[in-house]
C-alpha cells in the first residue's frame, strides 16, 4: 500500500488560497477603483420670508408724460415770433410763439382814443345835467314864491331831465368802449401760444414767417408746439386677459426700462383700461397704466422708453420658501439626506413667482434641497456632495 505525500499536498493546497486570495483582492481592487465618486451639487437651504404673487406686461410697455399737449394758436396767422426752442423749459403762462397782430393792436388803441372820448363827453354832459338840475330846483323855489310862472318851470324841469338823460347816454358809450376795448385784447390773445404748465419743448412745428393754422375738423394738422410735462410720468403696458382680474387700482409695482440696466423703479397702478384690446386675436391684452413713485431730476427718464411692469397683487410674509428653479415636474424636490444620498420628496405649494414658492408642506424649516438640478447623473439615489460656494467677485 502506498501512502500520499503530506508536503506535496500541502503545498498544493496553499498554492490554490494563494491565488484565491489574489483573485478576491483583485476584484475588490477593481470594484473600489470603478466605484462612482459623488456628484457636486449646490444646494439651498429652506427658510422663511416673503413670498409675492405677480403679473407682467406681455409686449413691451411705453413710458409717457402724465401731461402732454400738443398745441396751435387758436387763430391762423403768420408767425412773427418763436420765443422758446426745442429742449427748453417753460413755465406756466409763459409765451411760446407770437402770430402777426399789428391789425388788433391798432384796433386796440383806437378803442382806448374811444375810451378816453367817451370818458371826457361824459364829464361835459354829466355837468351840464347837475347844473340844470340845480336851475330846475332854483325855479321851483321861485314858483312856490310867486316870482315865475309855471311855463317857466316846466322848461327849466325839462331842460334838467333831457340833460340826464344825454349823462346816461354818455355813460353808456365808456361801456361800449370797454367793451370794444376786451374784445381787441381777446383777439390779441388769440394769437400768442401760452405754456398751460411748467414742462419741457419737445418739438417745434413751424419757422419764423410761415403762416400757422388751427387744425380744421377731421383734417389732423401737425402741432406747432408739442409740450410735455416730465415732473410725472408712467408706463403704459398690456396685461394679458386672463390676468387683468387681479390687478386693482393702487397696487405696487415694479417698473425696469431697457434703457437703464440693473434698476428697479417703484410705482402703483393709476389706471386699468374698461376694455379688452383684441389687436391680436390670438392674444388679447387690457392696457395697465403705472405711475413712477418719485423721480428724481438725475434720473433723466424720457418719454417713449420701453419699459416692462410686475404687479404685486398678492403678499405673505415670513412663510416657508423655496427658490422656484429647485421645482422638478409634479412639484417635486430632491432632498439632501442622511449619507449625502438625495430624497425625492413631493411637495405642496401656495402662493408662488418666477423667483419663490410658499411651500406648505413636504419640507421642514433648515432641509437642504438640489437647485443645480440641470447638472448630468442628479437624480433621487444618487450620493452627492456639497459644491462650495464661489467667493464673490
Amino acid at each position: 500500500m502506498t501512502f500520499p505525500q503530506l508536503g506535496k499536498t500541502s503545498s498544493h493546497y496553499a498554492k490554490i488560497a494563494l491565488i484565491v486570495v489574489i483573485v478576491i483582492a483583485l476584484v475588490g481592487g477593481i470594484a473600489y477603483l470603478s466605484r462612482s465618486k459623488p456628484i457636486p451639487v449646490v444646494l439651498q437651504k429652506v427658510e422663511r420670508g416673503t413670498v409675492e404673487a405677480s403679473v407682467s406686461n406681455t409686449r413691451a410697455g411705453t413710458v409717457n408724460a402724465c401731461r402732454r399737449a400738443k398745441m396751435s394758436p387758436p387763430a391762423g396767422g403768420q408767425i412773427s415770433g418763436l420765443l422758446v426752442k426745442k429742449g427748453q423749459r417753460v413755465h406756466k403762462g409763459q409765451v411760446l410763439l407770437e402770430l402777426w397782430d399789428n391789425d388788433l393792436h391798432a384796433q386796440e388803441r383806437l378803442a382806448q382814443e374811444q375810451l378816453k372820448t367817451s370818458v371826457t363827453r361824459v364829464q361835459e354832459v354829466c355837468t351840464l345835467a347837475e347844473a340844470a338840475q340845480r336851475e330846475a330846483d332854483r325855479s321851483q323855489e321861485l314858483k312856490d314864491k310867486g316870482f315865475i310862472s309855471s311855463q317857466l318851470l316846466d322848461k327849466a324841469v325839462s331842460d334838467a331831465a333831457s340833460r340826464k338823460a344825454s349823462c346816461e347816454a354818455a355813460r353808456t358809450d365808456i361801456e361800449q368802449s370797454k367793451s370794444r376795448i376786451a374784445l381787441a385784447r381777446a383777439g390779441l390773445e388769440r394769437m400768442v401760444l401760452r405754456a398751460p404748465f411748467d414742462g419741457v419743448v419737445a418739438d417745434i412745428s413751424g419757422e419764423l414767417g410761415e403762416y400757422a393754422t388751427p387744425s380744421p375738423p377731421g383734417i389732423p394738422t401737425l402741432p406747432a408746439i408739442d409740450l410735455i410735462d416730465d415732473s410725472c410720468m408712467y408706463v403704459s403696458a398690456p396685461i394679458d386677459e386672463v390676468d387683468a382680474s387681479k390687478i386693482k387700482v393702487g397696487q405696487f409695482s415694479r417698473i425696469t426700462l431697457d434703457a437703464i440696466k440693473g434698476r428697479t423703479f417703484g410705482g402703483k397702478v393709476r389706471r386699468i383700461a374698461p376694455y379688452v384690446l383684441d389687436l391680436e386675436k390670438q392674444a388679447r391684452t387690457v392696457e395697465v397704466e403705472v405711475e413712477f413713485d418719485k423721480l428724481a431730476d438725475e434720473d433723466n427718464l424720457l418719454v417713449g422708453y420701453s419699459a416692462d411692469v410686475e404687479i404685486v397683487y398678492d403678499t405673505r410674509e415670513h412663510v416657508l420658501r423655496i427658490p422656484a428653479q429647485t421645482l422638478l415636474e409634479g412639484n417635486r424636490v430632491l432632498r439632501y439626506g442622511s449619507k449625502g444620498v438625495l430624497e425625492e420628496r413631493k411637495v405642496i405649494t401656495g402662493l408662488s413667482n418666477w423667483e419663490y414658492a410658499e411651500v406648505l408642506s413636504g419640507l421642514d424649516e433648515g432641509d437642504l434641497i438640489v437647485s443645480s438640478l440641470d447638472r448630468a447623473g442628479v437624480k433621487a439615489g444618487v450620493k452627492v456632495v456639497p459644491e462650495e460656494p464661489k467667493p464673490a467677485k
